[in-house]
């Protein structure tokens, strides 16, 4: 029977005494399965199902939610498709159901392509590529986005991958996130505030076990690294370390943990790490959409290592 996410694209890659091997979807371009060097990074979901709570889709040309599904442009209401009736939002962008083609392929990497084109309340045409590349200690992502519009087009990503490391309970893993400000949110989700994390729960700067936690919120002020990316972290009590790096185009990220994770064990905790390029309601606020020009493209990354502790 053919699988609900289509081809299945099976990327591996052998250095040295490392090991990566990944599982990349036709439909949303997901990230159905990473395994670092023995271990499972990324919560899977069956090749016969669509993926959980969109377990590893690609979300363009915005993440999370547009309130109402509405928006303006040149002082002209745009109406987008309700695609979350529940909370009469449109959300997560308009690819999470399209097939993507393969652009380009090897071993280890793998090319695949999707168009935009103009619908209900996005009047643009967007050529989009996200390239999956498995590094000796991980995978780097990279997104492209080109406007084939006569007019400048509102463009954000993101993504919606669930993380773990093996078989360690995931509610035994601790997130440490390093982030000034949340976006709060009315009962809908949609955002109303941004506040500082510090002296509140949602400080995650010195690591939460996730059992502590219950989250579905945007994250803001993140700290860079060093090397000028954003991260944060999953650890397990052996030393191994899961690390989701963003380049500096990535400012915000969305932490969604629920009980309720389908397995074949039954319901179970699981933990995902959205890095976004912008907040919720991005349209509405203007926050980190990028505009892009006509014939104007757009490329960057995001990725995950896996380091410490024996495999």
């Amino acid at each position: 029977m053919r699988a609900p996410t289509g081809e299945q694209h099976v990327l591996s890659r052998a250095s040295g005494s490392h090991q990566t091997r990944a599982i990349i979807t036709e439909v949303a371009a997901s990230l159905r399965e990473l395994v670092i060097d023995g271990t499972a990074v990324t919560q899977p979901y069956p090749e016969s199902s669509r993926p959980p709570f969109g377990d590893g889709i690609v979300l363009v040309p915005w993440p999370n939610r547009v309130e109402d599904g509405r928006w303006l442009l040149d002082g002209e209401v745009q109406q987008l498709d309700v695609t979350e009736p529940d909370r009469n939002s449109a959300i997560h962008g308009l690819l999470r159901n399209a097939p993507y083609t393969v652009a380009e392929r090897s071993d280890d990497a793998v090319t695949l392509a999707a168009t935009v084109f103009p619908q209900h309340g996005y009047p643009f045409l967007l050529d989009t590529t996200v390239r999956y590349e498995l590094l000796a200690d991980g995978l780097r992502v990279t997104h492209t986005v080109t406007n084939h519009s006569d007019a400048a087009a509102p463009v954000a990503l993101g993504v919606h991958p669930f993380f773990r490391i093996g078989e360690v309970p995931t509610d035994d893993l601790v997130l440490t996130l390093s982030a000034s400000s949340r976006f709060e949110t009315d009962a809908r989700l949609n955002p109303v505030g941004e506040l500082a994390t510090a002296g509140t729960r949602f400080d995650l700067s010195e690591g939460v076990p996730v059992r502590e936690l219950q989250l579905d919120d945007a994250f803001g002020g993140l700290t860079p690294d060093a090397d000028g990316t954003f991260s944060c972290s999953l650890t397990a009590t052996d030393g191994r370390s899961l690390r989701v790096w963003q380049e500096s185009d990535w400012r915000w990220v969305q932490v969604f943990t629920t009980r309720e994770f389908p397995t074949d064990g039954g319901p179970a905790t699981a933990i995902a790490i959205e890095p976004m390029t912008a907040p919720p309601n991005a349209f509405n606020s203007g926050l980190g959409v990028r505009w892009l020009q006509p014939g104007e493209s757009w490329s960057t990354s995001w990725g995950v290592t896996l380091s410490g502790g024996a495999a």
